[in-house]
Parts: structure tokens; C-alpha cells; sequence
């Protein structure tokens, strides 16, 4: 389809996730709020934090893990799975277990677990299973209000925890960087707009180079989990192939995989992201891995961050990354809401036994 006839956008986006999308930096906003809010108990005697969450509930935690592992002294481990480590025992460890529906098996598991490890425990969730639980058992709960899918909730995820790591003291006050970073993103999302025409339109732009190609988004530092978002989001609103790669791991094996098969090499496209708040080493192993790239024939291009801080680089490649994904669903004509496939594996698992 024609990007430019946005009119068209209405048939194939009815639950309107373009308004999510518009409204990210509002949401980011009222994220830190809101985490200043809750009830905060003392957990001056943790040493280590282990976020338990899976999809869009925990790519807010890789994100704040990412930008404050310069500044937190303490270990913060990003947790996928079902149950815990073996490490996670004692009031020393705190347990940040973050499910969007609040019924996630896996988040519920490692609920259960801290539980019985006897674990300094929050929750992060819009209500559910996790929630009941949480109020059964008198542990802290941070609600939030969010009715879309766990993937337009990236703002409360990453807000509500870089709020509690500030009210922790394991970071220097970030609220001057936060605010810095919603007005970058409101001053990016102008020419992002759906009313804006691809000629002026970067994101519509982007999102036509990736039709009908297999994506590649390669990240460095604080960027690698919003490589991890783009591919996500290209994923679930796209309903397209995509994976992700980090810097400097992808010069020591991605790099070798360039050569065949040769037929599939000109259907491929690889995204660096890039900041000025790149290690320098880093951003020569961007520039050198595009070249490496290229050579091979294989399409690329570079995305830089907008901003004046590590934080406002984040989030400005992050939303810019949303809107693109969203015009790539828009191109594709397909509906960048509803996840039918994940939905009837969740049925399945369910059905299933143990």
C-alpha cells in the first residue's frame, strides 16, 4: 500500500495502536510519576536485583538495566524462565517479578519460588493472578494502568522501575535526563506523524527499505536491548521475520555468517543503531561491520539516535523504531494489534501437560 494515503490506516489499525504509539512519551512521563507514588518498604539490605518477566513485560527491564549499569552497584539480572537460580536466596535478594496481564506461567513461577526462598519481592503488574497473590501475601504491588497489548506498555515497564531504583538510592536522581528525553522524543515524533509524507516521513522511509527483506537490528551498549525492541516490535506489529544482534559479540561469529546462502543475501537488510553515548571502540566495530557487510552485498543502513544524554539516545531510537514498525504493518496491510500466533501457542500450553 501507499503510505502516504494514511486514510487507508484506519482499515487495518481498528484498536488504533498508532495512538499508543503518539502517546509513548506521555506514558514514559506518567511512569515516573506514578513509581513516586506507590508505597516503597525498606530494602536497604538488598544486594542483588533479579527482574522476573517475559516479552513486553521485560524489555522495560532490559532497558533499565541497560542504562544503569554504569551507575548501580548492586547486580541487576534480567530473568526469563520459569523458577529462579539457585543464587536467589534470603531478604538480600530482591525480586521484581513484572507481568503486564499479571498472569504470565513463567512470572507467576518465579513469584512462587521467591517465595519460597524467602526473597524481598515486588510486583509490577495492571491486576491478575500476580496481583491476587501479591495482596494475599502483603507483598508490594506498583499498579498501572494500561488496557493494550504488553508491547505498548514499554513506557510503565521501563518508568515504574527506573523509579524504583532512584527511590533505592542505586542511582544518581535521573529526573532531569527523563525530562530531557520525553521533550526529545515529542521533538522527533513531528515528521514521524502519520499526516507526514514519506518524502518527509524518516520512519515511512525506513519502513519501505524493509519490505520484503529479512531484518537484522544490531545494537551497542545501551542500544542493544532497543535492537532487541525493534525486533520485537517488527515481530508483533509487522507479523514479520526479524532478529537482533549485539556489538561487539555479533565481530566474533555474526560476521562469518555473511556468505551463504548467496541467493538469500540480497533479501537481507541489517540496521546498526548508533548514539553519540556509543563506546568509541564500539562505534568503530558499527562502522567497520557495515563495511564487512556491504562488501558481502548485503543491504545496511545506520539510524542515529537523537538527544543530549544516554537516556533521550534510548528513547528516541526506541520510539523511532515503534513508529517504524508500525508503517512496515501499514505496508504489509496487516492488522499490528492482535498476535493470533502467540495467542494460540499460550491455548496450547495451557491444554498441554506439565
Amino acid at each position: 500500500m501507499i503510505l502516504d494515503d494514511f486514510t487507508e490506516f484506519q482499515k487495518y489499525d481498528p484498536e488504533h495502536m498508532i495512538d499508543r504509539i503518539d502517546t509513548l512519551p506521555d506514558q514514559l512521563l506518567e511512569a515516573w510519576q506514578i513509581g513516586h507514588q506507590h508505597s516503597l518498604p525498606d530494602f536497604s539490605q538488598i544486594h542483588h536485583i533479579l527482574i522476573a518477566g517475559m516479552g513486553g513485560s521485560a524489555i522495560g527491564a532490559d532497558l533499565l538495566a541497560g542504562y544503569v549499569a554504569n551507575q548501580c552497584q548492586i547486580p541487576v539480572i534480567i530473568h526469563r524462565d520459569y523458577g529462579l537460580p539457585a543464587w536467589a536466596k534470603g531478604a538480600e535478594t530482591l525480586i521484581v517479578t513484572s507481568s503486564h496481564s499479571g498472569n504470565t506461567e513463567e512470572s507467576l513461577s518465579a513469584f512462587e519460588q521467591a517465595r519460597e526462598n524467602r526473597c524481598s519481592i515486588m510486583a509490577i503488574t495492571t491486576g491478575g493472578k500476580l496481583a491476587e497473590l501479591a495482596n494475599q501475601f502483603e507483598i508490594p504491588i506498583w499498579l498501572f494502568p494500561n488496557l493494550g497489548q504488553p508491547r505498548t506498555a514499554v513506557g510503565y515497564s521501563f518508568g515504574l522501575l527506573l523509579a524504583l531504583f532512584a527511590r533505592l538510592n542505586l542511582i544518581a536522581n535521573p529526573e532531569a535526563e527523563l525530562l530531557s528525553s520525553v521533550q526529545t522524543m515529542r521533538q522527533q515524533q513531528q515528521p514521524l506523524l502519520v499526516n507526514i509524507p514519506t518524502i518527509s516521513n524518516p520512519a515511512k522511509r525506513m519502513a519501505g527499505q524493509l519490505i520484503g527483506r529479512y531484518v537484522t537490528v544490531i545494537g551497542c551498549g545501551i542500544l542493544s536491548p532497543v535492537a532487541r525492541r525493534w525486533k520485537c516490535q517488527i515481530n508483533e506489529l509487522a507479523k514479520a521475520w526479524s532478529q537482533f544482534e549485539c556489538i561487539p559479540e555479533a565481530n566474533h561469529n555474526t560476521l562469518s555468517g555473511s556468505q551463504n546462502p548467496e541467493d538469500l543475501l540480497s533479501k537481507l537488510m541489517v540496521l546498526f543503531l548508533r548514539s553519540p553515548s556509543d563506546e568509541p571502540r564500539n562505534r568503530l566495530r558499527t562502522e567497520l561491520s557495515q563495511k564487512s557487510f556491504m562488501l558481502q552485498g548485503i543491504c545496511t543502513d545506520i539510524i542515529d539516535a537523537k538527544g543530549n544524554t544516554p537516556l533521550a539516545n534510548l528513547w528516541s531510537l526506541l520510539h523511532f523504531g515503534d513508529y517504524m514498525a508500525y508503517y512496515l504493518a501499514m505496508a504489509y496491510k496487516t492488522d499490528p494489534t492482535p498476535v493470533a500466533s502467540i495467542e494460540a501457542f499460550k491455548l496450547e500450553m495451557k491444554q498441554g501437560k506439565d
